[in-house]
């Protein structure tokens, strides 16, 4: 076992601050990896916070990490000393039920062990995430970065972008695609430039009409105010796919009409029940659905990085210092962010 610094919630009302946490020996198939940096997620701060209601104190969040390699157990032959990895929000899942053997880990039927509040599923030790110093991760639950992509910058794709591509990837978006993305933020953001790059012809729909430009300049090529009753009737029946990604419970129902016929909006951004109750007539009526999905797979995760590389698609981001994670949750939860904090764990490193 080795003590690390880390950044730590120790209860749902205080400050996050700092904390050592143990992170275990290697064991003959894990990568031991030293933080560069951790993006700040939504998820995170919910958890720090006991949004909901699963969290067990003390708790270190993050699971948008970038590192590299520092040593290798004796049975890794994926990854060497100096490699350039990301962890994602899981770390570990039973590797034998269906969704395992699919590639779906993060849908294991013994439930998958999450980078953070999770348990070990050897030792049963809590799991800690990405605001620390360094981790250890089983091999194949950590994924290979390309080089040609700003490792910081980078971070945000093992959460945001794998969240936004996975919907994307299973609808076999393409060229001729009509894609629409609810909601312009972290996630929102994502969505935009991945489905822009996947060939697809891309919506946004906002409350704000000062997300235009802004919209346009990530690859939107039509915006639609989604409380102009006119600019939403004239979308009707016009897409495949409406990825939505707005984290709070809100009204469904405008949205429907817009789908094609046999057309899917999916959520990534909210977790809980729908207010107001979806209407099912305009569903049932043109093969409509409704659907979710949670983050992506291993290999899904690689392969967004892989196609990220090639496209030189990375997430818009503002590095901070781990001393100002407190400020930067106050900051995202006013929507004060353009468009994911990342912490540059050089900081945390330099702290006394």
């Amino acid at each position: 076992m080795t003590q690390v610094k880390a950044y730590a919630a120790v209860s749902a009302s205080t400050p996050l601050g700092p904390y050592r946490i143990e992170r275990r020996g290697a064991r003959p198939d894990d990568v031991e990896i030293e933080i560069l940096y951790c993006g700040v997620c939504h998820s995170d701060l919910h958890t720090a916070r006991n949004d909901w209601g699963w969290t067990r104190y003390p708790i270190v969040p993050g699971h948008e990490i970038i590192g590299r390699v520092t040593r290798v157990g004796a049975g890794v032959t994926r990854f060497k000393a100096g490699d350039t990895v990301g962890v994602g929000c899981m770390v570990d899942a039973c590797g034998q039920c269906p969704a395992c053997a699919a590639g779906d880990e993060q849908h294991c039927r013994e439930g998958a062990t999450f980078t953070y509040g999770g348990a070990d599923r050897i030792d049963g030790t809590q799991t800690h995430g990405g605001y620390s110093e360094s981790i250890v991760v089983r091999q194949a639950f950590v994924v290979r970065v390309p080089d040609t992509l700003d490792p910081a910058a980078a971070a945000p794709l093992l959460c945001a972008g794998i969240t936004t591509w996975s919907p994307l990837r299973n609808a076999g978006v393409g060229p001729g695609s009509q894609v629409a993305v609810v909601g312009l933020g972290g996630l929102g953001h994502m969505a935009i430039k991945l489905a822009k790059a996947l060939g697809a012809e891309v919506t946004l729909f906002t409350r704000s009409p000062g997300k235009e430009a802004d919209a346009r300049r990530l690859g939107a090529d039509h915006v639609v105010l989604s409380t102009d009753a006119r600019q939403m009737a004239a979308a009707a029946g016009s897409f495949h796919l409406i990825v939505d990604t707005v984290p709070y419970a809100h009204d469904l129902n405008p949205y429907i009409p817009t789908l094609a016929f046999r057309g899917s909006l999916v959520l990534v951004g909210y977790l809980g029940p729908l207010q107001p109750e979806l209407d099912s007539m305009p569903m049932v009526i043109g093969g409509k659905s409704v659907a979710g999905s949670l983050i992506g797979g291993i290999p899904a995760t690689q392969e967004l990085l892989d196609f990220c590389g090639a496209h030189g698609i990375v997430s818009d981001v503002e590095v901070i210092r781990m001393q100002e994670i407190n400020e930067a949750y106050a900051r995202m939860l006013a929507s004060d962010v353009k468009y994911r904090f990342v912490i540059d764990m050089a900081s945390l490193k330099a702290e006394a």
